[in-house]
């Protein structure tokens, strides 16, 4: 009955080393920036890996006061542009922890 408890002891461990590299690649994400971009590069939106927009450039030339949709619509596309490549990363880097584990609940 011991051999069952030191097992569980060293299972906690291994969660315990696996939780605290999940946080630390959760944290290197979060300094990731990932820029998005729409209409040939004329806006780009970058985010971090958590998911902040941290910047957005629009070029001079896509500027047309008779048009404020068009530039929105690209604003739009290159945000959504950059946070699928945020969500592809985050599932690539967190990825590796759920790998092969058959845990309720992860």
């Amino acid at each position: 009955m011991m051999r069952g408890m030191g097992n569980m002891q060293g299972m906690m461990k291994q969660m315990q080393k696996m939780q605290k590299k999940m946080a630390e690649a959760q944290e290197k994400l979060g300094e990731e920036r990932i820029e998005g971009t729409a209409g040939g590069g004329m806006v780009t939106v970058i985010v971090s890996g958590h998911k902040e927009v941290i910047e957005v450039n629009i070029k001079e030339e896509v500027v047309d006061p008779e048009d404020i949709e068009m530039l929105q619509d690209l604003v739009l596309a290159a945000t959504n542009d950059a946070l699928k490549k945020a969500d592809d990363l985050t599932n690539q880097t967190m990825g590796q922890f759920t790998k092969g584990i058959n845990l309720p609940g992860f």
